[in-house]
């Protein structure tokens, strides 16, 4: 059985991928998982750093403020569509699962040109509108919120599984994590990121609430910067000797999750699927330009379940966020509910259940469409 999954640009498309390979091997161990994704993207190097082969297309994004730049992404789209056509030809898949990000939708579509069973994994409250056009040719839309199902306008296609979370996330081991990151035992700790590719308007508000707190709050920071602020964070944290461990990318991820008792951060659907699995109590600054202000709808999914506090991005200062950091510092018994209501939220089998999906569509549609009632589900 050979499994094809096409998605890109951001972790955000790329890990979910990542999760569904990982369990595609661990349940069935001689199948064949094949990418496909842009040599931009973040997928050009996580697929390979997991294993997992990747064949490269090219496409380019549509820039929502720059629409004079739209007839080059055209083109690039264009062509990328003709390669993804000789790549599902070639390939031969047995189904296709896109995760989104501008790479997803030529393959999406070469799959269902090519009469090749099409999934799709939503990651948002609010899905992509490449996601709500696909949907309509899909064989199955894979939901992480119940909320989502309004935007599409075929129904009968449509799961709630949840934002699958890749396996090492959960192993993480809290006296490695402080070996790694060079802490000390005993001490509150934050992780503070802001996405693969950092936040500048986080990393500054971090550094600020460092100063506010130094002195005041005995804490230690882990501050995942992203590459274009490394130097400069790096050179203020290390002249004021602020308690802090920055880096410009985490590869090691699931050790910042094992130490940390509380962590800053968007809210993308994968970070919140990631923290609501480790059971991570958040401060969530939710990215003002995403989409329909989805990142804001994903927040409020935690938030309103007592498992986040929500700062907007427009009200994010230092002295905001060093007194959101110190209250809930302060109140463990706090912590330990936050903790204990994003469990709650997070849905571990998800990755299984969309293995199980590609597994009856690889069999046929007649294998599909004759699987159990109930398999469903909401949220």
């Amino acid at each position: 059985m050979k499994i094809m999954i096409a998605g890109g640009g951001t972790g955000g498309h790329v890990y979910p991928g990542i999760a569904v390979a990982e369990e595609m091997m661990r349940l069935r161990p001689r199948a064949e998982v094949v990418f496909v994704g842009g040599r931009r993207g973040l997928e050009a190097q996580a697929v390979p750093e997991s294993g997992f082969r990747i064949r490269y297309i090219l496409t380019r994004a549509f820039p929502r403020r720059a629409w004079w730049r739209w007839p080059a992404a055209l083109l690039a789209n264009g062509v990328g569509l003709f390669q993804a056509l000789w790549v599902v030809a070639t390939e031969r898949p047995d189904a296709v699962l896109g995760t989104g990000g501008y790479v997803s939708g030529p393959v999406a579509l070469a799959a269902w040109m090519l009469g090749r069973p099409l999934l799709l994994q939503e990651q948002n409250s609010i899905p992509g509108l490449a996601n709500r056009w696909l949907a309509r040719v899909a064989d199955e839309v894979h939901l992480s919120f119940t909320e989502a199902r309004a935007y599409f306008s075929r129904k009968d296609n449509l799961k709630v599984t949840g934002n699958p979370v890749r396996g090492h996330i959960l192993g993480g081991d809290r006296a490695q994590g402080l070996k790694t990151f060079d802490l000390a035992e005993g001490k509150p700790t934050l992780f503070i990121f802001g996405g693969s590719r950092g936040a500048h308007r986080i990393n500054e508000a971090a550094i600020d609430a460092m100063r506010r707190l130094k002195g005041r709050v005995d804490l230690q920071f882990i501050l995942q910067t992203g590459r274009e602020d490394l130097a400069w964070a790096k050179t203020i944290v290390d002249a004021e000797q602020l308690p802090a461990r920055v880096l410009a990318f985490l590869r090691d991820i699931h050790l910042a999750y094992a130490v940390a008792d509380l962590v800053v951060c968007r809210s993308g659907a994968m970070t919140l699927a990631e923290i609501a699995a480790c059971g991570t109590p958040a401060i969530l600054v939710p990215y003002p330009h995403a989409a329909h202000n989805h990142q804001e709808v994903n927040a409020h999914n935690l938030v309103e379940r007592g498992a986040a506090a929500l700062v907007l991005d427009r009200e994010l200062t230092g002295e905001r966020l060093a007194k959101e950091i110190a209250h809930l510092v302060a109140d463990r018994q706090t912590l330990r509910r936050m903790s204990a209501n994003a469990r709650t939220f997070a849905r571990l089998d998800a990755a299984e259940r969309i293995v199980r999906s590609l597994e009856r569509w690889a069999q046929g549609r007649g294998a599909a469409q004759a699987r159990p009632a109930g398999n469903g589900g909401g949220r």
